[in-house]
C-alpha cells in the first residue's frame, strides 16, 4: 500500500513544460486514418449491396 502511495506522489510531482503547454499536431496521420475507415466502410456497403442484387 506504501509503494502505490509513493508512485502515485511520483506521477503528480512531475515538472511542467517551462514554455507553458504546446499543442502537439494531430491531423497528418488522423485525416489519412479516417479517409482509410471511409473508403473501407464504402467498399463494405458496396460488396454487401451486390451479394443481395445476386440473390
Amino acid at each position: 500500500m506504501v509503494i502505490l502511495a509513493i508512485t502515485v506522489i511520483k506521477i503528480y510531482a512531475q515538472p511542467s513544460s517551462p514554455g507553458g503547454e504546446v499543442d502537439a499536431p494531430i491531423d497528418g496521420g488522423l485525416s489519412l486514418l479516417i479517409a482509410g475507415g471511409v473508403g473501407y466502410g464504402v467498399k463494405k456497403i458496396r460488396e454487401k449491396r451486390r451479394a443481395s442484387d445476386k440473390l
